[in-house]
């Protein structure tokens, strides 16, 4: 790079200034609601803004996060939340990788045309449809069950469409060297294409238990009995009194909710950063 072109010193300090901010900005939620789990329901509802529970740390509660996971029943809708998500994951990364690969690199009729109705899907919200995606699970009684957060979401448009973006990076010489020496097609997205966009699942992944550990709208719609709620269900009746009224009970129950993503995202952070640098290079 010409050396001109070189940002100088004080621009460098100045955007690490800025990032660091920005960074802080967006942590500041999180450390309050780690602070307020900690407190005692006198200093939460007071008047004094304490970042820092008061009094030495042997006063610090840290019996809310035991009553948050006891008096919501948080185990069991941590199983819920667990076994909902994980299954998505996994099989929704197969489902959108190989639909990914057939719209990447297999030719077929109607095959542009399909495409196009995917990614129509894609701008319209969930809650333009969720009426018929009930009626349907009513149909097949998935109703009040954990089929009903599972199989709706087996595939989505976005995982297609994103797996399609990074699977088109692959080049063409390689595949035809693999069908070249015998291979069929599903053996060459599994010996070949898969290796290649490994970064691009690993993000894909992130993306996808996120947003199921997080969903909130479809479990309220379709679950009823609280034995089957998921943790967003949870804290939501938790908040709502229904278990406890207390803010740190609360916001303890809120930070365990908030640390498997948190996790997912530590454990996947190279690979969803590679992921996002890979998409990025086809349009």
């Amino acid at each position: 790079m010409n050396r001109w072109m070189q940002p100088s010193a004080s621009v460098r300090v100045a955007a690490q200034v800025a990032t660091w901010a920005v960074a802080l900005l967006m942590a500041a939620p999180f450390a309050w609601m780690v602070s307020t789990s900690l407190k005692s329901d006198a200093e939460a509802i007071g008047r004094d803004l304490n970042w820092i529970p008061a009094g030495p740390a042997s006063e610090w509660q840290w019996g809310n996060y035991a009553a948050a996971w006891e008096q919501a029943d948080l185990g069991r809708f941590y199983l819920n939340s667990v076994i909902v998500a994980l299954v998505v994951t996994a099989v929704s990364l197969v489902h959108n990788a190989l639909a990914g690969f057939a719209f990447a690199k297999l030719r077929f009729r109607g095959r542009s045309a399909l495409f196009l109705v995917l990614l129509a899907t894609m701008m319209l919200p969930f809650q333009v449809y969720f009426i018929f995606a009930y009626v349907i699970c009513d149909v097949l009684g998935y109703i009040d069950t954990l089929h009903a957060l599972i199989v709706p979401f087996l595939a989505s448009a976005f995982g297609i469409f994103y797996m399609r973006q990074s699977i088109q990076s692959v080049p063409e010489s390689v595949i035809e060297a693999g069908r070249i020496d015998g291979f069929t097609d599903f053996e060459v997205f599994w010996h070949i294409v898969l290796p290649s966009v490994r970064p691009a699942l690993g993000a894909l992944a992130i993306f996808t238990f996120m947003w199921s550990w997080n969903n909130f709208f479809w479990p309220l719609i379709v679950i009823d009995s609280g034995e089957r709620y998921t943790l967003p269900l949870g804290v939501a009746a938790l908040a709502s009194g229904l278990f406890v009224q207390s803010w740190p009970v609360q916001m303890a129950a809120a930070t365990i909710i908030t640390v498997p993503t948190i996790l997912v995202f530590l454990l996947f952070q190279r690979w969803f950063v590679a992921g996002l640098a890979l998409t990025g290079v086809k349009g």
